[in-house]
Protein backbone atom coordinates (compact mmCIF):
# COMPACT_ATOMS: atom_id res chain seq x y z
CA UNK A 1 0.00 0.00 0.00
CA UNK A 2 1.22 3.70 -1.02
CA UNK A 3 0.76 7.17 1.18
CA UNK A 4 -1.99 8.53 -0.43
CA UNK A 5 -1.34 12.53 -0.91
CA UNK A 6 -3.82 15.01 -2.50
CA UNK A 7 -3.03 17.69 -4.93
CA UNK A 8 -3.12 20.86 -3.05
CA UNK A 9 -4.66 23.99 -4.51
CA UNK A 10 -2.49 27.14 -5.42
CA UNK A 11 -3.62 30.33 -3.78
CA UNK A 12 -6.79 31.90 -4.72
CA UNK A 13 -9.86 30.60 -6.59
CA UNK A 14 -10.72 30.21 -10.45
CA UNK A 15 -12.29 33.31 -11.22
CA UNK A 16 -16.14 32.85 -11.39
CA UNK A 17 -17.51 32.03 -15.16
CA UNK A 18 -14.16 30.65 -15.82
CA UNK A 19 -15.68 27.04 -16.20
CA UNK A 20 -18.44 28.66 -18.39
CA UNK A 21 -15.89 30.56 -20.30
CA UNK A 22 -14.25 27.44 -21.22
CA UNK A 23 -16.57 25.43 -21.91
CA UNK A 24 -16.03 22.63 -18.78
CA UNK A 25 -17.34 21.68 -15.96
CA UNK A 26 -16.31 23.01 -12.54
CA UNK A 27 -14.99 19.70 -11.37
CA UNK A 28 -12.28 19.69 -14.43
CA UNK A 29 -11.63 22.90 -13.60
CA UNK A 30 -10.70 22.11 -9.99
CA UNK A 31 -8.62 19.48 -11.19
CA UNK A 32 -6.71 21.28 -13.67
CA UNK A 33 -6.32 24.88 -11.47
CA UNK A 34 -4.95 21.91 -8.43
CA UNK A 35 -2.10 20.96 -11.35
CA UNK A 36 -0.86 24.31 -11.48
CA UNK A 37 -3.17 25.53 -14.80
CA UNK A 38 -3.85 28.99 -13.05
CA UNK A 39 -4.39 31.34 -15.39
CA UNK A 40 -6.92 31.12 -18.37
CA UNK A 41 -3.99 31.50 -20.69
CA UNK A 42 -2.05 28.45 -19.07
CA UNK A 43 -5.72 26.60 -19.44
CA UNK A 44 -6.78 27.40 -22.96
CA UNK A 45 -3.39 26.56 -23.80
CA UNK A 46 -3.13 22.97 -22.39
CA UNK A 47 -7.17 22.24 -23.35
CA UNK A 48 -6.26 23.11 -27.31
CA UNK A 49 -2.84 22.40 -28.17
CA UNK A 50 -3.02 23.50 -31.55
CA UNK A 51 -0.24 22.73 -33.96
CA UNK A 52 -0.42 26.17 -35.07
CA UNK A 53 1.05 27.30 -31.27
CA UNK A 54 4.11 25.21 -32.14
CA UNK A 55 6.98 27.75 -31.37
CA UNK A 56 9.04 28.24 -34.74
CA UNK A 57 12.63 27.13 -35.70
CA UNK A 58 13.99 30.38 -35.80
CA UNK A 59 12.97 31.56 -31.98
CA UNK A 60 14.98 28.36 -30.57
CA UNK A 61 18.55 29.52 -29.60
CA UNK A 62 21.15 27.15 -31.03
CA UNK A 63 18.61 25.89 -34.37
CA UNK A 64 19.03 28.40 -36.96
CA UNK A 65 22.80 28.28 -36.95
CA UNK A 66 22.78 24.41 -36.96
CA UNK A 67 20.17 24.32 -39.42
CA UNK A 68 22.24 26.62 -41.54
CA UNK A 69 25.91 24.66 -41.17
CA UNK A 70 23.52 21.74 -42.39
CA UNK A 71 22.13 23.02 -45.17
CA UNK A 72 24.99 25.23 -46.65
CA UNK A 73 26.96 21.63 -46.56
CA UNK A 74 24.27 20.05 -48.27
CA UNK A 75 24.10 22.37 -50.91
CA UNK A 76 27.77 22.56 -51.79
CA UNK A 77 27.44 18.83 -52.46
CA UNK A 78 28.73 17.13 -49.05
CA UNK A 79 26.63 13.73 -48.43
CA UNK A 80 25.09 13.67 -44.58
CA UNK A 81 25.06 10.52 -42.21
CA UNK A 82 22.93 10.32 -39.58
CA UNK A 83 23.64 8.99 -36.17
CA UNK A 84 21.17 8.15 -33.89
CA UNK A 85 20.71 5.91 -30.46
CA UNK A 86 19.44 2.69 -30.86
CA UNK A 87 15.97 3.22 -28.91
CA UNK A 88 12.89 4.26 -30.17
CA UNK A 89 13.48 8.51 -30.18
CA UNK A 90 17.09 7.36 -31.76
CA UNK A 91 15.49 5.70 -34.44
CA UNK A 92 12.21 7.71 -34.56
CA UNK A 93 15.12 10.54 -34.56
CA UNK A 94 17.19 9.48 -37.83
CA UNK A 95 13.91 8.55 -39.86
CA UNK A 96 12.51 11.99 -39.34
CA UNK A 97 16.05 13.33 -40.80
CA UNK A 98 15.91 10.60 -43.62
CA UNK A 99 12.42 11.58 -44.67
CA UNK A 100 12.98 15.37 -44.60
CA UNK A 101 16.12 14.98 -46.66
CA UNK A 102 14.64 11.99 -49.27
CA UNK A 103 12.22 14.92 -50.00
CA UNK A 104 14.24 17.31 -51.06
CA UNK A 105 16.05 14.24 -53.54
CA UNK A 106 19.27 14.16 -51.21
CA UNK A 107 20.28 10.84 -50.81
CA UNK A 108 22.10 10.14 -47.09
CA UNK A 109 23.72 7.61 -45.07
CA UNK A 110 22.98 6.15 -41.58
CA UNK A 111 24.25 4.24 -38.79
CA UNK A 112 22.95 2.84 -35.74
CA UNK A 113 25.37 1.31 -33.12
CA UNK A 114 24.71 -2.40 -31.69
CA UNK A 115 23.86 -2.06 -27.99
CA UNK A 116 26.72 -4.79 -27.21
CA UNK A 117 29.43 -4.47 -29.52
CA UNK A 118 29.71 -0.42 -29.92
CA UNK A 119 27.80 0.88 -27.24
CA UNK A 120 25.53 3.88 -26.77
CA UNK A 121 27.31 6.99 -28.73
CA UNK A 122 29.68 8.20 -31.02
CA UNK A 123 32.46 5.65 -32.00
CA UNK A 124 35.55 6.26 -33.56
CA UNK A 125 36.12 2.98 -36.17
CA UNK A 126 32.18 3.55 -37.14
CA UNK A 127 33.08 7.41 -38.27
CA UNK A 128 36.01 6.27 -40.02
CA UNK A 129 33.90 3.55 -41.79
CA UNK A 130 31.66 6.67 -42.29
CA UNK A 131 34.10 8.83 -43.88
CA UNK A 132 35.31 6.10 -45.89
CA UNK A 133 31.77 6.03 -47.46
CA UNK A 134 31.81 9.38 -48.18
CA UNK A 135 30.41 11.06 -45.17
CA UNK A 136 30.92 14.61 -45.20
CA UNK A 137 28.34 15.82 -42.62
CA UNK A 138 27.70 13.98 -39.56
CA UNK A 139 24.57 14.25 -37.45
CA UNK A 140 24.13 13.16 -34.68
CA UNK A 141 20.43 12.93 -33.16
CA UNK A 142 20.32 11.50 -29.29
CA UNK A 143 23.45 11.05 -28.53
CA UNK A 144 26.63 13.02 -29.31
CA UNK A 145 26.88 15.54 -26.70
CA UNK A 146 29.19 13.74 -24.01
CA UNK A 147 31.81 12.30 -27.49
CA UNK A 148 34.08 14.68 -27.44
CA UNK A 149 37.18 12.65 -28.89
CA UNK A 150 34.81 10.98 -31.54
CA UNK A 151 33.40 14.51 -32.58
CA UNK A 152 37.18 15.67 -32.78
CA UNK A 153 37.89 12.67 -35.11
CA UNK A 154 35.03 13.29 -37.45
CA UNK A 155 36.42 16.87 -37.72
CA UNK A 156 39.95 15.61 -37.84
CA UNK A 157 38.49 13.64 -41.45
CA UNK A 158 37.28 17.01 -42.27
CA UNK A 159 33.77 15.94 -41.78
CA UNK A 160 31.22 18.96 -40.66
CA UNK A 161 29.55 18.00 -37.45
CA UNK A 162 26.41 18.70 -36.05
CA UNK A 163 25.29 17.43 -32.49
CA UNK A 164 21.59 17.27 -31.94
CA UNK A 165 20.96 16.02 -28.46
CA UNK A 166 19.04 16.38 -25.27
CA UNK A 167 20.79 14.49 -22.75
CA UNK A 168 21.98 16.62 -20.09
CA UNK A 169 25.09 18.54 -21.21
CA UNK A 170 28.80 17.76 -19.45
CA UNK A 171 31.70 20.74 -18.59
CA UNK A 172 33.02 20.22 -21.75
CA UNK A 173 30.81 20.20 -24.88
CA UNK A 174 32.67 18.79 -27.73
CA UNK A 175 34.20 20.31 -30.89
CA UNK A 176 31.54 19.98 -32.90
CA UNK A 177 30.43 22.99 -35.74
CA UNK A 178 27.48 22.86 -34.17
CA UNK A 179 25.32 21.75 -31.25
CA UNK A 180 21.54 21.56 -30.38
CA UNK A 181 20.46 20.63 -27.60
CA UNK A 182 17.37 22.29 -25.59
CA UNK A 183 19.22 21.78 -21.95
CA UNK A 184 22.16 24.02 -23.04
CA UNK A 185 21.45 27.63 -21.30
CA UNK A 186 18.85 28.71 -18.77
CA UNK A 187 15.70 27.04 -19.09
CA UNK A 188 13.63 29.82 -19.72
CA UNK A 189 15.46 30.69 -22.55
CA UNK A 190 13.97 27.83 -24.54
CA UNK A 191 10.14 27.42 -25.35
CA UNK A 192 10.72 24.17 -24.20
CA UNK A 193 14.02 22.54 -22.31
CA UNK A 194 12.37 18.86 -22.14
CA UNK A 195 12.17 17.58 -25.87
CA UNK A 196 12.92 14.37 -26.38
CA UNK A 197 15.97 13.55 -29.25
CA UNK A 198 13.31 12.96 -31.70
CA UNK A 199 11.73 16.98 -31.20
CA UNK A 200 15.13 18.55 -30.98
CA UNK A 201 14.96 16.48 -34.49
CA UNK A 202 11.79 17.76 -35.36
CA UNK A 203 12.47 21.53 -34.92
CA UNK A 204 16.29 21.37 -36.26
CA UNK A 205 14.81 19.28 -39.52
CA UNK A 206 11.81 22.20 -40.25
CA UNK A 207 14.74 24.87 -40.26
CA UNK A 208 16.52 22.63 -42.89
CA UNK A 209 13.48 22.25 -44.60
CA UNK A 210 13.07 25.63 -45.21
CA UNK A 211 16.66 26.66 -45.86
CA UNK A 212 16.60 23.92 -48.89
CA UNK A 213 13.32 25.08 -49.97
CA UNK A 214 14.11 28.04 -51.95
CA UNK A 215 17.24 26.01 -53.57
CA UNK A 216 15.46 22.72 -54.62
CA UNK A 217 12.18 24.03 -55.23
CA UNK A 218 10.54 21.46 -52.82
CA UNK A 219 8.99 21.77 -49.41
CA UNK A 220 8.15 18.98 -46.99
CA UNK A 221 5.35 18.87 -44.85
CA UNK A 222 6.53 18.38 -41.58
CA UNK A 223 3.23 17.46 -40.25
CA UNK A 224 3.80 13.84 -41.90
CA UNK A 225 6.24 13.43 -38.97
CA UNK A 226 5.04 13.82 -36.38
CA UNK A 227 3.52 10.88 -35.98
CA UNK A 228 7.56 9.48 -34.68
CA UNK A 229 7.53 12.35 -32.88
CA UNK A 230 5.09 11.11 -30.61
CA UNK A 231 6.34 7.54 -30.65
CA UNK A 232 10.18 8.59 -30.00
CA UNK A 233 8.70 11.26 -27.18
CA UNK A 234 6.00 8.68 -25.42
CA UNK A 235 8.52 6.05 -25.74
CA UNK A 236 11.51 8.34 -23.65
CA UNK A 237 8.97 9.26 -21.08
CA UNK A 238 9.25 13.47 -21.74
CA UNK A 239 6.98 15.35 -19.97
CA UNK A 240 4.18 16.26 -21.87
CA UNK A 241 3.53 19.67 -20.85
CA UNK A 242 3.78 22.93 -23.29
CA UNK A 243 5.88 22.00 -26.60
CA UNK A 244 5.58 18.15 -26.56
CA UNK A 245 1.99 18.42 -25.50
CA UNK A 246 1.20 19.90 -28.70
CA UNK A 247 3.48 17.48 -30.83
CA UNK A 248 2.30 14.79 -29.36
CA UNK A 249 -1.38 15.35 -29.50
CA UNK A 250 -0.71 16.21 -33.37
CA UNK A 251 1.48 12.58 -33.45
CA UNK A 252 -1.25 10.80 -31.86
CA UNK A 253 -3.77 11.66 -35.01
CA UNK A 254 -1.08 10.31 -37.41
CA UNK A 255 -0.71 7.61 -35.61
CA UNK A 256 -4.03 6.79 -36.45
CA UNK A 257 -4.11 7.25 -40.12
CA UNK A 258 -1.17 5.15 -39.86
CA UNK A 259 0.25 6.35 -43.56
CA UNK A 260 3.42 5.04 -42.66
CA UNK A 261 3.28 1.63 -43.55
CA UNK A 262 5.71 0.34 -40.91
CA UNK A 263 3.22 2.28 -38.15
CA UNK A 264 0.23 0.49 -39.60
CA UNK A 265 2.31 -2.97 -39.50
CA UNK A 266 3.50 -2.16 -35.93
CA UNK A 267 0.29 -1.71 -34.70
CA UNK A 268 -1.32 -5.07 -36.98
CA UNK A 269 1.56 -7.02 -34.73
CA UNK A 270 0.70 -5.56 -31.60
CA UNK A 271 -2.92 -6.64 -31.70
CA UNK A 272 -4.88 -3.24 -32.87
CA UNK A 273 -6.29 -2.52 -35.90
CA UNK A 274 -4.18 -0.55 -38.68
CA UNK A 275 -6.87 2.27 -38.77
CA UNK A 276 -7.43 2.26 -34.82
CA UNK A 277 -6.84 4.88 -32.66
CA UNK A 278 -4.18 4.33 -29.89
CA UNK A 279 -4.02 6.44 -26.62
CA UNK A 280 -0.72 7.83 -24.97
CA UNK A 281 -0.52 4.58 -22.77
CA UNK A 282 -0.89 1.86 -25.69
CA UNK A 283 1.66 3.54 -27.91
CA UNK A 284 4.27 3.25 -25.08
CA UNK A 285 3.28 -0.65 -24.30
CA UNK A 286 2.38 -1.90 -27.53
CA UNK A 287 4.06 0.24 -30.35
CA UNK A 288 7.40 0.82 -28.51
CA UNK A 289 8.51 -2.14 -26.73
CA UNK A 290 8.67 -4.08 -30.32
CA UNK A 291 10.87 -0.77 -31.91
CA UNK A 292 13.05 -1.29 -28.63
CA UNK A 293 13.09 -4.76 -29.01
CA UNK A 294 15.33 -4.45 -31.80
CA UNK A 295 17.82 -2.57 -29.85
CA UNK A 296 18.08 -4.47 -27.27
CA UNK A 297 18.09 -7.52 -29.18
CA UNK A 298 20.92 -6.40 -31.56
CA UNK A 299 18.94 -5.34 -34.44
CA UNK A 300 17.76 -1.61 -34.50
CA UNK A 301 18.74 -1.48 -38.07
CA UNK A 302 15.40 -3.63 -38.53
CA UNK A 303 13.00 -0.87 -36.55
CA UNK A 304 14.85 1.94 -38.42
CA UNK A 305 14.21 -0.22 -42.13
CA UNK A 306 10.41 -0.48 -40.94
CA UNK A 307 9.59 3.25 -40.16
CA UNK A 308 11.23 3.91 -43.79
CA UNK A 309 9.22 0.83 -45.53
CA UNK A 310 7.49 2.30 -47.98
CA UNK A 311 6.13 -1.65 -49.23
CA UNK A 312 3.08 -2.45 -46.79
CA UNK A 313 3.98 -6.54 -47.17
CA UNK A 314 7.84 -5.68 -46.90
CA UNK A 315 6.70 -3.84 -43.62
CA UNK A 316 4.63 -6.06 -42.37
CA UNK A 317 7.48 -8.66 -42.71
CA UNK A 318 9.56 -6.71 -40.88
CA UNK A 319 7.10 -5.99 -38.29
CA UNK A 320 6.77 -9.99 -38.01
CA UNK A 321 10.61 -10.32 -37.00
CA UNK A 322 10.76 -7.29 -34.05
CA UNK A 323 7.37 -8.82 -32.85
CA UNK A 324 9.39 -12.54 -32.52
CA UNK A 325 12.14 -10.51 -30.75
CA UNK A 326 10.28 -8.91 -28.64
CA UNK A 327 8.49 -11.78 -27.46
CA UNK A 328 12.50 -13.34 -27.11
CA UNK A 329 12.92 -10.36 -25.15
CA UNK A 330 10.16 -10.58 -22.63
CA UNK A 331 10.72 -14.34 -22.32
CA UNK A 332 14.46 -13.29 -21.45
CA UNK A 333 13.10 -10.73 -19.20
CA UNK A 334 11.05 -12.64 -16.99
CA UNK A 335 14.07 -14.83 -16.45
CA UNK A 336 16.19 -12.46 -15.19
CA UNK A 337 13.08 -10.97 -13.16
CA UNK A 338 13.31 -13.94 -11.40
CA UNK A 339 16.56 -14.63 -10.52
CA UNK A 340 17.10 -10.60 -9.73
CA UNK A 341 14.04 -10.87 -6.92
CA UNK A 342 14.83 -13.56 -5.46
CA UNK A 343 18.40 -12.05 -5.00
CA UNK A 344 16.62 -9.03 -3.99
CA UNK A 345 14.71 -11.24 -0.98
CA UNK A 346 18.00 -13.05 0.17
CA UNK A 347 19.74 -9.55 0.44
CA UNK A 348 16.98 -8.05 2.44
CA UNK A 349 16.83 -11.07 4.71
CA UNK A 350 20.61 -10.76 5.51
CA UNK A 351 20.13 -6.85 6.51
CA UNK A 352 17.88 -4.32 5.85
CA UNK A 353 19.39 -2.15 2.82
CA UNK A 354 18.52 1.01 2.10
CA UNK A 355 19.41 0.37 -1.81
CA UNK A 356 20.02 -2.82 -4.16
CA UNK A 357 22.92 -3.83 -6.22
CA UNK A 358 21.70 -7.20 -8.24
CA UNK A 359 24.38 -8.73 -10.37
CA UNK A 360 24.38 -12.19 -12.90
CA UNK A 361 26.85 -12.78 -15.28
CA UNK A 362 24.55 -14.08 -17.91
CA UNK A 363 21.27 -11.40 -17.88
CA UNK A 364 21.17 -9.34 -21.20
CA UNK A 365 22.41 -5.96 -20.58
CA UNK A 366 19.89 -4.73 -23.35
CA UNK A 367 17.26 -5.94 -20.36
CA UNK A 368 18.39 -5.87 -17.08
CA UNK A 369 17.36 -1.83 -17.27
CA UNK A 370 13.47 -3.03 -17.78
CA UNK A 371 14.22 -5.89 -14.75
CA UNK A 372 15.70 -2.44 -12.16
CA UNK A 373 12.86 -0.71 -12.83
CA UNK A 374 10.28 -3.93 -11.78
CA UNK A 375 12.82 -3.64 -9.02
CA UNK A 376 12.37 -0.19 -7.79
CA UNK A 377 8.18 -0.64 -8.47
CA UNK A 378 8.40 -3.83 -6.19
CA UNK A 379 10.49 -2.80 -3.68
CA UNK A 380 11.00 0.92 -3.87
CA UNK A 381 14.78 1.52 -3.14
CA UNK A 382 17.30 2.63 -5.54
CA UNK A 383 18.47 -0.11 -8.06
CA UNK A 384 21.25 -1.04 -9.59
CA UNK A 385 21.61 -4.33 -11.84
CA UNK A 386 24.38 -5.47 -13.17
CA UNK A 387 26.27 -7.88 -15.78
CA UNK A 388 28.91 -9.26 -17.75
CA UNK A 389 30.42 -7.30 -20.78
CA UNK A 390 33.82 -7.90 -22.32
CA UNK A 391 35.53 -8.75 -19.09
CA UNK A 392 33.76 -5.81 -17.00
CA UNK A 393 30.47 -5.45 -15.07
CA UNK A 394 28.36 -3.30 -17.03
CA UNK A 395 24.68 -2.26 -15.69
CA UNK A 396 21.68 -0.17 -15.87
CA UNK A 397 20.19 1.72 -12.51
CA UNK A 398 16.45 2.97 -11.72
CA UNK A 399 15.54 5.16 -8.88
CA UNK A 400 12.58 6.66 -6.57
CA UNK A 401 11.74 10.31 -6.95
CA UNK A 402 13.41 11.03 -3.24
CA UNK A 403 17.12 9.95 -4.91
CA UNK A 404 19.10 11.53 -7.52
CA UNK A 405 21.01 8.73 -8.94
CA UNK A 406 23.11 10.73 -11.05
CA UNK A 407 24.36 12.76 -8.03
CA UNK A 408 24.61 9.45 -5.95
CA UNK A 409 27.08 7.61 -8.85
CA UNK A 410 29.48 10.72 -8.54
CA UNK A 411 30.00 10.18 -5.10
CA UNK A 412 31.22 6.29 -6.45
CA UNK A 413 33.06 7.56 -9.00
CA UNK A 414 36.30 6.54 -7.84
CA UNK A 415 34.93 2.77 -7.75
CA UNK A 416 33.79 2.91 -11.13
CA UNK A 417 35.32 2.71 -15.01
CA UNK A 418 32.21 5.21 -16.17
CA UNK A 419 28.56 5.96 -15.72
CA UNK A 420 25.91 8.21 -17.15
CA UNK A 421 22.53 8.88 -16.85
CA UNK A 422 20.18 11.78 -14.92
CA UNK A 423 18.15 11.65 -11.67
CA UNK A 424 15.86 8.65 -12.44
CA UNK A 425 18.23 6.35 -14.47
CA UNK A 426 21.71 5.40 -15.36
CA UNK A 427 24.39 3.51 -16.82
CA UNK A 428 27.53 2.19 -15.12
CA UNK A 429 30.48 0.17 -16.00
CA UNK A 430 33.33 -1.29 -13.15
CA UNK A 431 35.69 -3.88 -13.26
CA UNK A 432 34.86 -7.05 -11.83
CA UNK A 433 36.51 -6.69 -8.87
CA UNK A 434 34.81 -3.39 -7.97
CA UNK A 435 31.39 -5.21 -7.17
CA UNK A 436 31.74 -5.50 -3.51
CA UNK A 437 33.24 -1.78 -2.65
CA UNK A 438 30.80 -0.14 -5.22
CA UNK A 439 27.94 -1.81 -3.52
CA UNK A 440 29.08 -0.75 -0.60
CA UNK A 441 29.74 3.01 -1.28
CA UNK A 442 26.27 2.53 -3.13
CA UNK A 443 24.37 1.60 -0.34
CA UNK A 444 26.31 4.15 2.05
CA UNK A 445 25.76 7.11 -0.28
CA UNK A 446 21.68 6.36 -0.51
CA UNK A 447 21.97 5.71 3.44
CA UNK A 448 23.31 9.00 3.58
CA UNK A 449 20.65 10.83 1.93
CA UNK A 450 17.61 8.79 2.60
CA UNK A 451 18.37 6.93 5.88
CA UNK A 452 18.51 3.35 6.84
CA UNK A 453 14.61 2.82 6.60
CA UNK A 454 13.15 2.16 2.90
CA UNK A 455 10.37 4.40 2.81
CA UNK A 456 6.58 4.13 1.09
CA UNK A 457 5.90 5.57 -2.24
CA UNK A 458 3.39 8.32 -2.68
CA UNK A 459 0.48 8.18 -4.97
CA UNK A 460 -0.82 11.34 -5.95
CA UNK A 461 -4.63 12.07 -5.96
CA UNK A 462 -6.79 15.01 -7.28
CA UNK A 463 -9.59 14.57 -4.79
CA UNK A 464 -12.35 12.49 -3.78
CA UNK A 465 -14.92 11.01 -6.54
CA UNK A 466 -17.64 9.00 -5.59
CA UNK A 467 -19.11 6.31 -7.60
CA UNK A 468 -22.16 8.81 -8.96
CA UNK A 469 -20.15 11.55 -10.35
CA UNK A 470 -17.38 8.50 -11.71
CA UNK A 471 -20.21 6.66 -13.34
CA UNK A 472 -21.32 10.06 -15.29
CA UNK A 473 -20.33 10.01 -18.72
CA UNK A 474 -20.24 12.97 -19.39
CA UNK A 475 -17.67 14.19 -16.80
CA UNK A 476 -15.68 10.99 -18.13
CA UNK A 477 -15.55 12.15 -21.64
CA UNK A 478 -14.57 15.18 -20.47
CA UNK A 479 -11.61 14.07 -18.79
CA UNK A 480 -10.56 12.79 -22.16
CA UNK A 481 -9.57 16.65 -22.90
CA UNK A 482 -6.82 15.98 -20.72
CA UNK A 483 -5.40 13.47 -23.13
CA UNK A 484 -2.39 12.90 -24.02
CA UNK A 485 -1.15 11.02 -20.46
CA UNK A 486 2.08 10.42 -19.80
CA UNK A 487 5.30 12.01 -17.85
CA UNK A 488 3.83 15.48 -16.41
CA UNK A 489 0.56 14.76 -17.10
CA UNK A 490 -0.48 11.78 -15.23
CA UNK A 491 -4.05 10.10 -15.58
CA UNK A 492 -6.19 11.78 -13.22
CA UNK A 493 -6.20 9.39 -9.84
CA UNK A 494 -9.33 9.54 -7.26
CA UNK A 495 -10.20 8.31 -4.00
CA UNK A 496 -13.26 6.71 -3.33
CA UNK A 497 -15.52 7.25 -0.29
CA UNK A 498 -16.41 4.15 1.12
CA UNK A 499 -16.95 0.41 -0.54
CA UNK A 500 -17.81 -2.63 -0.18
CA UNK A 501 -16.49 -5.56 -2.00
CA UNK A 502 -19.86 -7.44 -3.39
CA UNK A 503 -18.25 -10.39 -5.83
CA UNK A 504 -14.59 -11.27 -7.07
CA UNK A 505 -13.49 -13.14 -9.83
CA UNK A 506 -10.34 -13.99 -11.01
CA UNK A 507 -8.79 -11.95 -14.33
CA UNK A 508 -6.87 -13.32 -17.39
CA UNK A 509 -4.84 -16.62 -17.19
CA UNK A 510 -2.44 -15.60 -15.00
CA UNK A 511 -4.04 -15.49 -11.93
CA UNK A 512 -2.30 -12.40 -10.93
CA UNK A 513 -5.07 -10.13 -11.53
CA UNK A 514 -8.61 -9.66 -9.95
CA UNK A 515 -12.30 -8.09 -11.03
CA UNK A 516 -14.25 -6.42 -8.43
CA UNK A 517 -17.97 -5.54 -8.03
CA UNK A 518 -17.69 -3.07 -5.72
CA UNK A 519 -20.92 -0.86 -4.42
CA UNK A 520 -20.24 2.60 -3.29
CA UNK A 521 -22.10 2.91 0.15
CA UNK A 522 -23.55 6.28 0.25
CA UNK A 523 -25.13 6.51 -3.67
CA UNK A 524 -25.87 2.44 -3.65
CA UNK A 525 -24.15 2.30 -7.14
CA UNK A 526 -22.64 -0.43 -8.34
CA UNK A 527 -19.36 -1.04 -10.59
CA UNK A 528 -16.70 -3.68 -12.18
CA UNK A 529 -13.00 -2.92 -11.24
CA UNK A 530 -9.72 -4.50 -12.29
CA UNK A 531 -6.98 -4.84 -9.67
CA UNK A 532 -3.98 -5.70 -11.55
CA UNK A 533 -1.33 -7.90 -10.04
CA UNK A 534 -4.32 -7.81 -6.89
CA UNK A 535 -5.16 -11.18 -6.74
CA UNK A 536 -3.58 -12.12 -3.36
CA UNK A 537 -4.57 -8.23 -1.94
CA UNK A 538 -7.98 -9.40 -2.85
CA UNK A 539 -8.69 -13.58 -2.50
CA UNK A 540 -12.51 -14.75 -2.29
CA UNK A 541 -12.89 -13.98 1.40
CA UNK A 542 -12.42 -10.74 0.65
CA UNK A 543 -16.32 -10.49 -0.28
CA UNK A 544 -18.10 -8.45 1.63
CA UNK A 545 -14.83 -6.32 3.19
CA UNK A 546 -15.13 -2.43 3.25
CA UNK A 547 -12.48 -0.75 1.66
CA UNK A 548 -11.11 2.38 0.14
CA UNK A 549 -9.80 2.82 -3.57
CA UNK A 550 -7.70 4.61 -5.29
CA UNK A 551 -8.49 4.38 -8.87
CA UNK A 552 -9.08 5.82 -12.28
CA UNK A 553 -12.32 6.03 -14.28
CA UNK A 554 -12.73 6.11 -17.55
CA UNK A 555 -14.42 5.37 -21.01
CA UNK A 556 -13.90 2.23 -22.94
CA UNK A 557 -15.53 1.14 -25.77
CA UNK A 558 -15.68 -2.31 -27.37
CA UNK A 559 -17.40 -2.58 -31.02
CA UNK A 560 -18.62 0.97 -30.97
CA UNK A 561 -20.35 0.11 -27.34
CA UNK A 562 -19.17 2.55 -24.51
CA UNK A 563 -18.79 0.83 -20.87
CA UNK A 564 -17.14 2.41 -17.69
CA UNK A 565 -13.45 0.67 -17.12
CA UNK A 566 -12.62 1.46 -13.15
CA UNK A 567 -8.47 0.85 -12.70
CA UNK A 568 -7.58 0.39 -9.21
CA UNK A 569 -4.09 1.73 -8.46
CA UNK A 570 -4.20 1.52 -4.64
CA UNK A 571 -6.30 0.09 -1.75
CA UNK A 572 -7.17 1.09 1.54
CA UNK A 573 -8.95 -1.44 4.10
CA UNK A 574 -12.28 0.54 6.17
CA UNK A 575 -11.81 0.09 9.79
CA UNK A 576 -14.11 0.93 12.38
Amino acid sequence: MKRWLFREPPAGSPPRGLARELSISPLLLDILWRRGLDSPEELDAYLSARLPDLVPPSRWPQFPQAAEVISKALLDGKKLAVWGDYDVDGITSSTLVLDVLEAHGLEALWHVPDRRSEGYGLNIPAIEELAAQGCGILLTVDCGISDMAAVARARELGMTVVVSDHHLPPPELPPADAICNPRLGPEDDMPCPHLAGVGVAFFLMAAVNAALAPHTGRRFKMDKVLDLVALGTLADVMRLGGQNRILVRGGLDKLAEAARPGIAALKTVSGSDAAARLNAGQVVFRLAPRINAAGRMGAADTALQLLRSKDHVEALRLAQHLDALNTQRREEEERIWAAAREQAHRQLEQRQRPALVLYGGDWHPGIVGIVASRIVEEFYRPTIILCDDNNMMKGSGRSIREFDLYAGLQKTAHVLAGFGGHKLAAGVRLEPNQLERFREAFEQVVADELGEQPLTPALLLECELDFQQASDSAFLQELELMQPFGAGNAEPVFASPELTVVDRSPLGYSGDHVRLRLKDSASGITLMAKGWNMATAFPPSSVGSRIRVAYTPRLDYYRGVASIDVGIKDWQPVTD
